[in-house]
């Protein structure tokens, strides 16, 4: 009898039946000595949440689950102990979200979405075994007598999670679960419990750019504008946008779309474009960019090489940055793990310093223009241990996260019938 097995007779236990008391026959028959207690204790309630048990066969599923991700059980009795103790503890948050969720009519999961769901993650799970007696044998381990069961407790399981999922989602498009700001003590102590499932960090690089990009003729704009105008007097007579879109427009990214943009808020556009946009629209664009020759594209050569020797010469970067610098592109790179560098960047870093400057190298802008790139490498850092100061932002974020979620269950807990038994 697996320990998931007996939940579903857990009901038996809880009311204290027996396997042969249920007649009613030994109420008619004469007086006797007591006769052993022959009841067999399949499951037992470590906790109620409103109407709903907490069995002890819960705990250790979730204890085998944590010891299938890597858990260690503690050497100690009285560790182990805390252990159970802090999974009922987080069996019963489960349960109130479960619950809250299930109260709350704005929030539903479909039975489809959930089917879906359990169908793609057993492909995974089967695809990782040659036959169906081995995937068998498998799921027999983790306590689980057949397919099938298995397919209903992760039914079960997906269901549950979708919940609360869907709950802390609401809550927080609702302003309902705001983060908590954690202090620096807990920021530290949660580092300390989680370090040892952070691995290694990986070789960084840090660098600061001027990004210098071949810019057009006073005449190319103009001409640029002219066949915008001209465009936007058919567009007023009547012509077809999405069809002028696909024959006119630069942009790669929405031209065979006819220039749609789709729904977007502000802060996303650029100004000139947010200039002529309320607050959330659907749009249409079309996109003219003033030709480019090669003598622009030599012209910005020149400049970069110039910009690249006055830093060189000492120059501040920091002014240089500010008077050449595209300001479409990323001024910084902090703490760019060296094997996510474009190739670019990777093959012009390889050999280079804390504190040079690079030679002068391309990269390609929007439009299929070549953009060039004075860059100075500000620090590298090689493989190593992590560090609180590379992840405490990081920590903060998510603590914060959680402390709000802590919260928000201790209300639950202060409004529920809550009871841990033992």
């Amino acid at each position: 009898m697996t320990a998931r097995a007996g939940i579903v007779l857990a009901g038996l236990a809880v009311l204290g039946w027996g396997w042969a008391g249920g007649t009613g026959l030994a109420a008619q028959q004469p007086a006797a000595s007591p006769a052993p207690d022959t009841t067999l204790v399949i499951d037992k309630v470590v906790a109620v949440v409103g109407n709903r048990p907490v069995l002890a066969s819960q705990v250790e599923e979730e204890i085998f689950s944590r010891q299938s991700q890597g858990l260690k059980l503690p050497e100690t009795q009285e560790a182990l102990v805390g252990l159970r103790r802090q999974v009922v503890e987080a069996i019963i948050d489960e349960e109130l979200l479960v619950q809250q969720a299930q109260r709350d009519t704005g929030i539903t999961v479909t039975d489809q979405e959930i089917a879906d769901g359990v169908e793609q993650q057993v492909r995974k799970i089967r695809a990782n075994f040659s036959s169906e007696l081995d995937y068998r044998s498998e799921l027999r381990k983790a306590g689980f007598l057949t397919p099938e069961e298995y397919r209903r407790w992760l039914t079960d399981q997906q269901r549950r999670a979708a919940l609360q999922n869907r709950l802390i989602d609401r809550l927080r498009s609702e302003g309902k679960l705001k983060p908590v700001a954690p202090t620096e003590k807990e920021m530290r102590a949660f580092f300390e419990e989680q370090k040892g499932s952070l691995g290694s960090r990986p070789a960084t690089i840090s660098f600061r750019q001027i990004v210098i990009t071949p810019k057009p003729s006073e005449e190319a704009r103009v001409r640029a504008r002219a066949q915008a105008d001209s465009i936007v007097a058919e567009l007023r007579k009547g012509a077809d946008f999405a069809t002028a879109a696909k024959r006119f427009s630069q942009d790669p990214g929405s031209r065979e779309q006819g220039g749609s943009l789709n729904w977007f808020r502000r802060g996303v556009m650029v100004p000139e474009f947010e200039r002529v946009a309320p607050a959330e629209v659907q749009a249409r664009h079309i996109l003219l960019v003033p030709e480019i020759d090669s003598a622009h594209v030599d012209s910005a050569r020149v400049l970069a090489d110039s910009v690249r020797a006055l830093a060189v010469g000492g120059a501040s970067f920091d002014s240089l940055q500010r008077r050449y610098h595209d300001g479409a592109s990323e001024r910084d790179g902090e703490d760019v793990p060296a094997d996510k560098l474009p190739e670019a960047y990777a093959k012009a870093l390889a050999e280079a310093d804390s504190g040079e400057v690079v030679p002068v190298f391309t990269v390609p802008g929007s439009g299929g223009r070549e953009q060039f790139v004075v860059l100075q490498l500000t620090r590298r850092r090689s493989q190593g241990e992590v560090r609180y100061e590379d992840v405490k932002d990081r920590i903060r974020d998510q603590l914060g996260q959680q402390l709000a979620i802590r919260r928000y269950l201790d209300r639950l807990r202060r409004s529920t019938y809550v009871e841990v038994r033992g």
